[in-house]
């Protein structure tokens, strides 16, 4: 492989040391409403687009992200390009979160446990809530935490133990 391509993968898949907060607030309005359409139609085929986000987001931020891309070049540069960075790493461990929550709802949803799928997703909405409309993250604040029991090394963040 040459240094190029090796560079552009590296880009790609990667994840920045600080992120627009503004952006992440939008993607989890967004995350809110594509919960509501599930909930409302149990349309497997948006839960799994709503799957394919979150793992691209923990993979790529909003690179390979459509939601990701909707906020930084669509709806940010259309409210006047507002930013405010926040630290990376407790973002991108939040978008895991969810990554686990929408896959394990994408997995109950072709099992024919909607009911699981709906729990899983009511809770994911609610959370996406809290930071779309509030500003709080609950992985990052719980990333804080596991930084401090040492739980996750230091080293991964040095910002996120004070």
């Amino acid at each position: 492989m040459n240094k190029n391509r090796k560079t552009l993968l590296g880009e790609v898949y990667s994840f920045p040391e600080t992120v627009d907060e503004y952006a992440a607030r939008v993607v989890a309005g967004l995350v809110v409403a594509l919960c509501a359409i599930i909930l409302t139609t149990q349309n497997i085929w948006v839960l799994g687009f709503l799957v394919y986000g979150f793992w691209a987001r923990v993979f790529t931020s909003p690179t390979l992200s459509p939601l990701g891309l909707l906020a930084t070049k669509g709806i940010i540069p259309a409210l006047g390009n507002p930013r405010k960075t926040t630290i990376g790493a407790p973002k991108r461990f939040a978008q895991g979160i969810g990554v686990i929550f929408s896959t394990s709802a994408l997995v109950s949803g072709i099992l024919g446990h909607w009911i699981i799928a709906y729990w899983l997703l009511g809770i994911l909405a609610i959370f996406a809530t809290l930071e779309a409309v509030f500003g709080f993250c609950a992985g990052c604040w719980g990333f804080g935490y596991l930084i401090r029991w040492h739980i996750i090394p230091e080293k991964i963040c040095i910002q996120c133990k004070n």
